[in-house]
């Protein structure tokens, strides 16, 4: 049984000073309490050594929101594999929609990142998604193949303890928009379906695939309880302690 995994994106927000005191706060909510859920924060690159020293001695982990597709060296601006396993991250979210978006990362440098970090011995969130215009179209289901595949092509079955897929409906970032738990549902299992194509079954039920429109604690059990939904990648909702910590609450519950 895949373990559901919680993913807090908290984008360009919350410095080493208030990321601290985001981070306390989220522990301070399950002190005493275990979960069998993985809580996953990613905060912004500056933040990670402040997060992670907050995180120290609990089952929260420390995850980036990018990492380069070199090894270190003259890559003014890039943070490479090796210092976030340095800074103590566990994983690298590769090829959001915004930097895919305002970034102009295109499949092939969204797969060599992939690649990359779990060849390093991080683990990988892989985002996909269609924009309004292409839902609108009919084309979703293209799309998100088209994405998905750039990066199995790169990658071989083994790999797929290492290995999480991020639906995010383009859509339903930020715009308060969702995606009905039944959409949801049908886009996680065609993603499913496309891993089983190339790497088979047994690898296929081992990658988990969460949802990235706006989960919030308002609407997370619906989500949660999609056979082929395997926990959230969540912006807003992630950046306040009770927000963040009912929907990890909701999936103990499920």
């Amino acid at each position: 049984m895949r373990t559901f995994l919680i993913a807090g994106n908290w984008k360009m927000n919350a410095g080493p000073t208030d990321a601290a005191k985001l981070a306390k706060e989220m522990v301070a909510k399950w002190e005493g309490k275990t979960f069998k859920s993985e809580a996953l924060l990613c905060p912004p690159f500056i933040s990670i050594p402040a997060v992670q020293a907050a995180f120290k001695g609990t089952a929260f982990q420390t995850g980036a929101q990018n990492v380069s597709n070199q090894d270190n060296g003259a890559y003014t601006g890039e943070i490479s594999t090796s210092m976030l396993k340095d800074a103590g991250c566990t994983y690298a979210i590769i090829g959001h929609s915004e930097r895919r978006e305002y970034f102009v990362e295109n499949d092939e440098l969204i797969a060599q990142k992939t690649k990359k970090t779990i060849d390093d011995g991080l683990k990988a969130i892989l985002c996909v998604g269609e924009l309004l215009e292409e839902r609108k179209s009919g084309k979703q289901e293209e799309v998100v193949k088209k994405q998905v595949n750039a990066v199995l092509n790169h990658l071989g079955k083994d790999v797929s303890d290492q290995f999480v897929i991020a639906y995010e409906p383009v859509w339903a970032i930020g715009t308060g928009e969702t995606a009905s738990p039944e959409q949801a549902q049908e886009m996680h299992k065609f993603i499913r379906s496309l891993v089983e194509n190339s790497w088979g079954k047994a690898s296929a039920d081992k990658v988990r695939i969460l949802y990235g429109g706006s989960m919030k604690p308002d609407n997370a059990k619906e989500l949660l309880s999609m056979p082929d939904v395997d926990g959230g990648l969540i912006g807003g909702a992630s950046l306040k302690a009770d927000s963040y910590s009912e929907i990890l609450d909701t999936a103990e519950s499920i």
